[in-house]
């Protein structure tokens, strides 16, 4: 797979090259409120610029339906992206039409240009192969194409288990190479899957077992301790007897938990108590009960401090370490002790930290972690999973085709 270190010896200076980011941030009243993924584009965007390329920038945000939705805009992402490079940032008022054509071909070098949401273009998630073909066409069309000295870089981790237009069918049209973000986030997958410390602890939460199957059916046998916890912890608690409440459960998971947990022995570790309240509110009145113990009527919305206290040491002697999914609703104060808890225990390990992005990387800075106690910070929770799930991810596939 070649590289952008490959590109960047090859001389970019003059050249358009289209860099596919991962720029899907959580925008409010027309701001970003979180924009660690803008921040984690910007090295591959910068070290292009400074060599002189002209930078058209490709990224989604949110799922429009194929066509221009105001609420999905990149603009907000445009002007902190401005912000962050200390420089403007021209931006299309669509994906590949009039504004993007001219915007582009007026590129100086040294200048980026992001265009507007790639999926408001029902070509970049279709299904019909040669939809997806002849938007990529339009993509490569910016960059002058091969013979104008047109290159593709991918750098969106978050969509590279996507066979899209902007992640897939560009790099059929155009010399590709990986950028920097998804070489570590691919390296760091390997050191998970093939040659990981022990003792190999994972920490599981979120809200769905049904989306963490796959990933549980391939760890198991990998790992040391599986910790469960979040809103999934509550089907494998049913699938032990225990009377859930109201709390979220997938009854058709429960065969499935007990199957788990008859195969894993003492490998999976369920919280021993749980903080529940009659429903998700700041003010909602809370207590703190024993995970057998869930009254009729109540939730269970995060794990407890005893949990929290098993799970560090569990993860206290660890030489490796991958944290998928926040131990309860993180985003509401009352219910967010259990996932600052588990991650500063994940945070102290020795050993390879790895927190899987998603809601988990969301979680680190909403609740004012220090970033650089972890060992690595995903940018793409889906991508992740799959890959931990030993699927194949196209995005990354296709850059690997000479």
């Amino acid at each position: 797979m070649k590289t952008l270190d490959d590109l960047l010896r090859t001389g970019v200076k003059g050249r358009r090259i289209l860099v596919r980011s991962d720029l899907n941030v959580p925008i409010a009243d027309g701001r970003v409120t979180d924009d660690g993924r803008i921040r984690a584009s910007l090295p591959v965007v910068t070290r292009l610029l400074d060599h002189g390329a002209r930078v058209i920038v490709t990224a989604h945000l949110g799922r429009p339906k194929g066509e221009p939705d105001s609420r999905y805009s990149l603009r907000p992402v445009a002007d902190r992206l401005a912000q962050l490079l200390g420089r403007p940032v021209e931006f299309a008022l669509d994906t590949v039409g009039e504004s993007a054509r001219l915007l582009a071909a007026d590129l100086k070098d040294g200048e980026v240009l992001l265009v507007e949401n790639v999926r408001f273009n029902a070509g970049e998630t279709s299904k019909d192969e040669k939809e997806r073909h002849d938007f990529a066409r339009c993509l490569e069309f910016l960059t002058g194409g091969e013979e104008d000295g047109g290159a593709f870089v991918n750098d969106a981790f978050g969509a590279v288990h996507r066979k899209h237009a902007s992640v897939y069918d560009v790099a059929k049209l155009l010399p590709h190479y990986c950028g920097d973000l998804v070489r570590d986030e691919l390296a760091v997958l390997r050191q998970l899957t093939e040659s990981s410390e022990r003792p190999y602890v994972v920490v599981l939460g979120g809200s769905k077992v049904s989306d963490k199957l796959a990933v549980i059916e391939s760890l198991l046998p990998k790992v040391d301790r599986l910790l469960v916890g979040g809103g999934m912890c509550f089907t494998f608690l049913a699938a032990r007897g225990f009377e859930v409440g109201d709390s979220l459960l997938e009854a058709d998971q429960i065969e499935n938990c007990r199957r788990f947990l008859a195969d894993a022995g003492d490998k999976i570790v369920l919280p021993d108590d749980i903080v529940v309240a009659a429903e998700v509110s700041a003010d909602a009145p809370t207590q703190i009960v024993a995970a057998d113990a869930i009254p009729a009527g109540q939730k269970g919305l995060d794990i407890g401090p005893e949990s929290v206290r098993a799970f560090a040491a569990a993860l206290a002697g660890a030489r490796t370490v991958f944290w998928n999914g926040p131990m309860g609703v993180f985003e509401v104060e009352p219910f967010a002790a259990g996932t600052k808890g588990v991650a500063e225990a994940v945070a102290a390990t020795s050993g390879l930290s790895v927190v899987g992005g998603g809601d988990s990387a969301a979680a680190v800075r909403a609740l004012g972690l220090d970033r650089n106690a972890f060992g690595h910070i995903s940018t793409g929770g889906g991508a992740s999973l799959e890959y931990l799930e030993g699927k194949e991810l196209p995005g990354v596939a296709v850059l690997e085709e000479v």
